[in-house]
């Protein structure tokens, strides 16, 4: 919720070696190899976000913001 849109998501980027060595021994060409721990869906393909607090639907913004409260209401209650 603290950064204005996916564009802003920092990508993790993980070891090369991870996709071209498998128990140590490479199992690919010696070549650069990008390895993004994971990348970011645009929007128009997403239908819901699915969380332990329940499923959030476009508008997103309002929809996240809704169940992040409700999260926080449930953490601070005795």
């Amino acid at each position: 919720m603290s950064i204005p849109d996916g564009d802003h998501i920092p990508i993790e980027e993980r070891s090369a070696a991870e996709v071209t060595h498998l128990q140590g021994i490479r199992i690919a060409p010696d070549v650069d190899a990008a390895h993004p721990a994971f990348d970011v869906t645009p929007a128009r393909y997403i239908a819901a976000i699915f969380t332990e607090r329940g499923a959030a639907r476009a508008p997103f913004t309002d929809s996240l913001r809704a169940l992040l409260a409700s999260a926080q209401s449930v953490a601070t209650t005795p």
